[in-house]
């Protein structure tokens, strides 16, 4: 007798939805079986690492990852607990769309103030499974509210409640999201940042964060 065995896999993972007034894919996450750890909701401490001695050892595209992930993850909470102003860019109020603008521009990454929307528009999409890659940009509620990823548990941003924080990436946040963006590294110092303050070119309003909380 000729037995045949099948197996069965389910997989789940972000979905595209329509239902949206831009007429473009739309996010949203299924249940994830997995064994991990507990997610914190609390900001990821900074990883300690020897980029003085080691960087100079590794292949020049990891070396200015790490350097990259450093000098972002530095800026960012250099901000946090700062307040949510609309349409500012700090250095002690931001609405989500300047602090964005803030944190690159503190590690040396140059690029047009603007909007979340501007931001969607300007740069290009990561690669396939790469979504939630350190420093993206994650956009949500219709491109009203962006802010950067951390890793697949949370990210960086400017809340209306709240001010720059990190959040977790929980069901309010991932049934929200528009998608991501990922800025290039040309520019990145060579040195750990410095607190500079930057004048933005002056940019016509747009409510950001209507939705977000």
């Amino acid at each position: 007798m000729l037995v045949l065995g099948f197996a069965a896999s389910v997989t789940a993972s972000i979905a595209a939805q329509t239902n949206n007034p831009d007429d473009r894919p739309r996010y949203s996450v299924k249940k994830t079986v997995a064994v991990t750890p507990k997610v914190s909701e609390t900001a990821p401490a900074a990883i300690e690492t020897k980029t003085t001695a080691t960087t100079t050892n590794l292949p020049s595209a990891l070396a200015l990852q790490v350097k990259f992930h450093d000098q972002m993850l530095a800026a960012l909470e250099s901000h946090v607990g700062a307040s949510y102003h609309f349409n500012t860019t700090g250095p002690n109020t931001f609405d989500c769309s300047g602090l964005v603008w803030r944190a690159f521009q503190d590690i040396g990454i140059n690029f047009q103030r603007g909007p979340a929307r501007s931001y969607w528009a300007t740069f290009e999409a990561p690669a396939k499974g790469e979504e939630f890659k350190f420093g993206n940009m994650v956009f949500f509620s219709g491109l009203r509210h962006v802010g950067i990823v951390v890793d697949e548990k949370g990210f960086y941003h400017s809340a209306r409640h709240g001010g720059v924080m990190y959040s977790p990436f929980n069901d309010y946040w991932l049934s929200r999201i528009d998608g991501f963006r990922r800025v290039p590294l040309i520019g990145l110092q060579t040195t750990a940042p410095e607190k500079r303050l930057v004048k933005p070119t002056a940019i016509v309003p747009i409510a950001d964060d209507l939705n977000p909380r």
